[in-house]
């Protein structure tokens, strides 16, 4: 397994301290609710083992990195705090934006905002839905629905022993260090309606690949088949944090979903 280096960037005035490794094209990995890249270390020391050169940042609130301000607390702010960090980090080509859970509405967002940086989208069991299911909409979805469903989901038989003491770290120290990000970005998730955007990503002939986990309760099928309208979904096995708890099938999935390996650029 590829070992993966600790860098630090200065983004928007902070000092932000990433992973990266491999050589290639870049690969730029945003994690989800309540997490940083460590959580993800295993998959993405295999995505970097593919002939790509992975980047991942602790998005601001998780990880160390500092929260937003207030005026920036939205999925735009997040997506420019994203185009920000590829600047930094000397990324000078369109990346693959690859991203999971919230961090999947985040790439959204910045692959609609800053189309120049992106050739190639991945969003994993992403927000952006706005249906919970049949006739109701996910911002009525209470919050501790949404608690109760990533908690099963960690605590699953099928993969706690995986997931648990991987992710263990990354929630309590968030939860310690800036419970507020924890609540403002729930929100954030929570409220997401990125149909329209995926739409007009979809309109630019943006290569973008949509995949879910078919045992998850934390994004509901509803809410994703509300996000991709009339785009394919792959179906893949696991529930919410199934890259996490499988990383080889994740870059197994990758590279058969994507048609190609993630060095050899978008797919035809």
């Amino acid at each position: 397994m590829r070992r993966l280096q600790t860098r630090t960037a200065s983004v928007q005035g902070a000092s932000v301290r990433y992973v990266t490794g491999g050589e290639g094209a870049p690969v730029v990995f945003l994690h989800g609710w309540a997490l940083s890249h460590r959580s993800y270390r295993a998959a993405l020391s295999r995505l970097a083992e593919t002939g790509a050169e992975v980047y991942a940042p602790p998005l601001p609130g998780f990880g160390g990195t500092p929260p937003l301000k207030p005026t920036a607390r939205s999925l735009a702010g997040y997506g420019r705090w994203v185009a920000d960090f590829v600047r930094a980090a000397g990324i000078t080509e369109p990346v693959t934006l690859i991203g999971h859970s919230f961090g999947g509405g985040v790439a959204l967002q910045t692959a609609h905002d800053h189309p120049e940086l992106v050739d190639r989208l991945v969003l994993v069991n992403s927000v952006g839905g706005s249906e919970w299911k049949a006739g109701r909409e996910l911002r009525d979805r209470p919050l501790w629905d949404w608690g109760l469903h990533l908690s099963t989901d960690v605590l699953s038989p099928r993969t706690m022993t995986r997931v648990l003491p991987v992710v263990l770290e990354d929630l309590v120290g968030n939860a310690l260090r800036n419970p507020g990000a924890l609540w403002h970005v729930g929100r954030l998730a929570q409220e997401a309606n990125l149909a329209a955007e995926l739409e007009v990503v979809r309109r630019r002939r943006l290569p973008v690949f949509i995949l879910w986990g078919k045992g998850d309760r934390v994004i509901p099928l509803a809410s994703v088949r509300a996000l991709a309208g009339g785009a394919e979904v792959h179906t893949v096995p696991g529930d919410h944090n199934w890259l996490i708890a499988d990383p080889e099938r994740f870059v197994e999935v990758m590279t058969n979903v994507t048609g190609s390996g993630l060095a050899d650029g978008p797919a035809a």
